[in-house]
């Protein structure tokens, strides 16, 4: 009786998601023949005819709505990984302070935490571009043996230079995930049952060599899936980048939408790039931790 109950629950879960797959389906394409723009990807290989303030790549107005794209997902590449870097750095920093010994460390720790954590992301990108950088003086500068210089437009390195777009959603997408990622680091040594650490103390290791050989492996397990998380949210989050004119796959869509009217088609492409981008950060700790847990089973 309850293997039929259970069939005909399924039966009925399966009968009503792809009941509303048919009416959303039917929906879309009375729509699109309403518009008679139809369903094609064919605009993609026309001239975009607009400009990129950022492109790691040529790029020139001629060129087509693909390339746009394609450069697109470039630059949102460049600044998720960047920021992916700077966040699990400034979070294991802030984590480690949080998790410690060290009063004035951790009530620091502490309150970072809570005003990042407590302040809205697009806010705190628009204090880093207006204020950040914007809010330096157009004939304002600070140069450094000509190696190094900062202004409104941003920062030249050793010939490499950072706009003020990059360089503001970076601070704020790192700063603000790496808030969470110091949580996540945190709750995942507090797991460590606290025996381990008086193991490692009686052996007469230092807090240094007890941390990084006995407690820190046995706290990764419990941290990676968290970790996971906030770089996925770090990844959706880049969308944001055109709050401050970043030049991102998200902000490309938006003007070829404008300019075209392929909301459908444009966000297929969206929902594909970030898909691939997602699968790509998800397997990647994947296999990360299934290292991570082998090199534990043969210790």
């Amino acid at each position: 009786m309850k293997i039929n109950q259970k069939i005909f629950l399924q039966l009925g879960i399966f009968i009503i998601f792809f009941g509303l797959m048919g009416i959303l389906i039917n929906n879309l394409t009375v729509n699109l023949a309403r518009t008679g723009i139809g369903f094609n990807f064919s605009w993609l290989f026309k001239p975009a005819s607009f400009a990129l303030a950022e492109h790691p790549l040529p790029f020139t107005s001629s060129d087509s709505y693909a390339w746009a794209l394609f450069i697109g997902w470039l630059n949102s590449l460049k600044v998720i990984v960047s920021s992916l870097i700077l966040a699990t750095l400034l979070g294991a920093l802030i984590g480690f302070a949080r998790a410690g010994k060290n009063s004035l460390l951790g009530f620091i720790s502490a309150a970072y935490i809570t005003i990042i954590r407590q302040t809205p992301l697009l806010l705190q990108l628009m204090f880093w571009y207006f204020v950040g950088f914007l809010g330096l003086k157009d004939n304002m500068f600070i140069q450094l043996k000509n190696i190094f210089s900062v202004s409104n437009q941003g920062i030249e390195f050793s010939g490499l230079t950072f706009s003020s777009e990059f360089l503001a959603l970076l601070l704020g997408l790192s700063i603000f995930t790496s808030a969470f990622i110091a949580e996540v680091i945190r709750g995942g040594i507090l797991s460590v049952s606290r025996g381990q650490w008086e193991a490692f103390r009686s052996l007469g290791l230092s807090e240094r060599k007890g941390f990084i050989r006995i407690i820190l492996p046995q706290a990764l397990p419990a941290i990676i899936p968290g970790l996971t998380s906030q770089y996925l949210n770090l990844a959706k989050n880049s969308t944001l980048a055109i709050a401050v004119g970043y030049s991102d796959i998200y902000a490309i869509n938006d003007t070829i939408i404008n300019q075209t009217g392929r909301a459908i088609e444009c966000f297929i492409v969206l929902l594909v790039s970030f898909l691939l981008l997602n699968l790509l950060i998800t397997n990647t700790m994947e296999i990360f931790n299934k290292l991570i847990l082998k090199s534990r089973k043969y210790s």
